[in-house]
């Protein structure tokens, strides 16, 4: 399956879609070839494409061979390549923690919307795995105060590596939403708590592609049919105590609870709830207010 030559660029992405077609499709195939091709050669998709006739050197065609390996297994490319893109900046990515994704990025947007007139805002970001979230929040809004939990000590390992790497200051802790003790950030009031919990149940699961379920954490990714919204109830009644009053709470969302989080979020005092669709018109995120009690 590998043996053929991958001399110039056009070889490259017909050798990735033959490879990889049968399992992602064409599209995905052809992409795939563009990220990692960019990645060893600091060309754009653009250029990549203008130029299929350019060679590829010897030591990048040994590295196109070892990574089309991999992802024949259905590993994911951002773990083959070790990092991924969110929002303009690079992250480090491994299997402790989930591939920051799209919809995340309007989720963050949408916060970042939120507080433009608001001065050092205090951010809490729950389950933050590889801290894509309030890395990025803490770069756009540079005097902010932003903290950030996991249960995972691999991945706050990860999320304490990206903070150095994009060269800001976000404090990392230890925690569990579900078994919460008392920890530094409850004697902060915040502006702003986010959280892209656990969200995928066990019969969505089985619509899942194996890059996904085989690879990415498992604990970060499901729940149990018998209790799809643990996290999201939790996480509401710690922000229901550490929200100032006229704070915001986000949830990016399992597209199946959209309307019953929100019911949630509404019985438990929250106002002014708002459930809006990501760019591929499915229910995807929340933001609701906490009015102070």
């Amino acid at each position: 399956m590998f043996l053929c030559c991958m001399e110039t660029v056009k070889d490259a992405y017909d050798l990735f879609k033959v490879t990889l077609a049968p399992m992602y499709g064409v599209q995905e195939a052809d992409a795939m070839a563009s990220i990692v091709l960019s990645d060893l050669t600091g060309y754009s998709k653009a250029k990549l494409k203008a130029f299929g006739d350019d060679s590829i050197n010897g030591d990048h065609q040994k590295q196109l061979h070892l990574i089309l390996q991999e992802l024949a297994t259905g590993k994911p490319v951002q773990y083959v390549l070790g990092h991924a893109h969110f929002y303009g900046l690079d992250f480090k990515v491994n299997s402790a923690v989930l591939i920051p994704r799209p919809e995340t990025e309007e989720l963050v947007q949408w916060v970042l919307e939120t507080l433009v007139n608001v001065n050092s805002p205090a951010v809490l970001d729950i389950g933050t795995g590889s801290g894509c979230i309030p890395i990025t929040i803490k770069h756009q809004i540079p005097d902010s105060k932003v903290f950030a939990i996991d249960i995972s000590t691999d991945a706050l390992s990860v999320a304490d590596a990206n903070a150095k790497f994009n060269r800001v200051d976000v404090k990392f802790v230890a925690a569990d939403i579900l078994n919460m003790q008392a920890v530094e950030i409850e004697k902060q009031a915040y502006q702003v708590i986010i959280s892209n919990p656990p969200y995928v149940t066990e019969t969505d699961k089985l619509q899942m592609h194996k890059n996904v379920t085989d690879f990415e954490p498992y604990t970060a990714l499901f729940v149990p049919d018998t209790n799809p919204l643990q996290f999201y109830v939790a996480i509401t009644d710690f922000a229901s105590k550490h929200l100032s009053q006229g704070g915001f709470l986000f949830f990016e969302i399992n597209e199946s609870y959209g309307e019953a989080t929100v019911e949630m979020m509404e019985n438990k005092g929250f106002i002014n709830a708002e459930l809006r669709q990501d760019m591929m018109g499915k229910d995807r995120m929340i933001r609701a207010e906490w009015p102070g009690m």
